[in-house]
């Protein structure tokens, strides 16, 4: 339970960042902020694994590239879903999946979560 909060926490840091960086990332309060960091949590555990199993043909051949684009597509959904929040522009839309990715990657090894590790270490047990 404490890793879902912090991976909550974690996304409403990076919408934020990316909310003040990038100019096409708007919220229409900052309490959407909140929401979305949640919805995109959520769609991140549910419909990502499942669009990239079915895109994994194009990720083995774009060598990884094309995971990118999923990432995109769930920042996408997300703001889909989440009234309050909205993307504007494709370009916008890149620049905050990058922004995500990297603020997400930082507070993770920050705070020592780390999946893969976690995965490595059970297989060996």
């Amino acid at each position: 339970m404490t890793r879902a909060l912090l991976l909550w926490a974690f996304n409403v840091a990076a919408l934020l960042v990316a909310d003040w960086i990038v100019d096409a990332i708007t919220f229409d309060d900052e309490w959407w902020v909140i929401v979305a960091g949640a919805v995109f949590g959520i769609v991140n555990w549910l419909v990502k694994p499942v669009v990239t199993l079915l895109s994994l043909p194009l990720i083995i051949l774009s060598l990884g590239i094309a995971l990118f684009f999923v990432n995109l597509l769930m920042l996408y959904i997300t703001s889909w879903v989440v009234p309050g929040f909205s993307i504007d522009g494709f370009w916008g839309a890149v620049g905050a999946t990058i922004i995500i990715w990297i603020v997400n990657t930082v507070l993770a090894s920050v705070f020592g979560i780390d999946d893969r590790r976690r995965r490595r270490a059970d297989a060996r047990s």
